[in-house]
Order: C-alpha cells, then structure tokens, then sequence
C-alpha cells in the first residue's frame, strides 16, 4: 500500500515536470493592479546605527495608483529616530516615484531612469503576492547604499518589510502592517 502511494506521487511529480510546471509556475504572480490603492499603517525600525534609537516606531501611509502603462507609489514615514530619547524629533519623508514597463511581465523600472552616480536608481517587480521595490544609491566616493522594500498582500492587508545596507554591512530595518483604506 505504501509502496503504491509512493509510486502515484512520484508519478504526478513527473507528470507536472513533463507539463512544463515547476513550484514557481504554480505560485502565480499577483497583477499590479492588485495592489492600488491608499493603505495605511504603524511599523517599528530596527538600526544598528544608534543605541539610543534602535527601536523606533513609524507611521506609514503608502498610495499605488495606475499610471499609463505602469504605476505611481507614493511613500511617507513619520519617523522618530534622532534628538532627544525621551522627545525624539519627529520627522516626516515621502518619495514619490513612477515605473514603467521594462519589457518583462511584473517587471518595471522607474520612469525617465536617471545615471545611478547622480540620483537614486529604482526598479520594481511582482513574486508571488509581493511587490519588491529595490533602489541604488551611489555616494560621490564610489561606495553604495541598497535599499529594498516588500510590500506583501496578506488577508489582514499589506505587509512591509524594508531593509537598507551600505557597502553590504545592514543599517535598518523597518517591518509594518497597513490597510487598505481607499482604492484611491
């Protein structure tokens, strides 16, 4: 019997390879559209650059919206990791950038790409039910930071994970759980 069993799932696993699927066939890449939309939510950031602000909490809010053939993210962090500890100075950024197809389906790069030695170069694409936003900076000196951003559709919303490192050696890390609050 268990010789039998074993023999039907060897036999479906070749026949699945014969097909011309593999586990990354079967985990289909969600569509951008997927993840328009305005969402919201609170984070907490991880750095090893402080010892008095190696934990700190974060607002999020993000916006996706379609933008001819690609897509607008929109970002701002409400962030409090510099000052005082125990009144810690409040700061706000928000990034804006917009992606264009890049000729490979769930891949985009950022729109009117600029020279990575002038400004920051982005690039985006879809795994799964994820959508990775990688950006390179390149300082005057030659030396790089790498920033990565997932933005993660899960049944309780967006999950994010972000990370940033600098000639390879981590700076940050930053995870946080948004809703969606319009379809904007």
């Amino acid at each position: 019997m268990i010789k039998r069993r074993w023999f039907k799932s060897l036999a479906l696993l070749v026949g699945l390879f014969a097909a011309g699927w593999s586990g990354a066939a079967l985990a289909k890449d969600l569509d951008i559209a997927a993840f328009f939309g305005r969402w919201q939510g609170t984070g907490i950031s991880k750095s090893d650059l402080s010892i008095y602000f190696a934990l700190t909490a974060r607002d999020l809010d993000v916006l996706i919206k379609p933008q001819g053939d690609g897509f607008t993210l929109a970002w701002t962090t409400v962030q409090r990791q510099k000052g005082d500890p125990s009144r810690p100075t409040v700061e706000k950024k928000t990034t804006t950038l917009t992606f264009v197809p890049a000729g490979k389906p769930g891949v985009w790069r950022e729109a009117g790409a600029r020279d990575p030695m002038q400004a920051p170069y982005a690039w985006a694409r879809i795994r799964g039910d994820t959508l990775i936003v990688n950006s390179l900076v390149i300082a005057a000196d030659g030396s790089y930071e790498f920033q990565v951003y997932r933005r993660q559709l899960t049944d309780r919303g967006m999950l994010l994970e972000f990370s940033s490192s600098r000639e390879g050696e981590r700076l940050r890390q930053a995870k946080g759980q948004l809703v969606k609050i319009a379809n904007d």
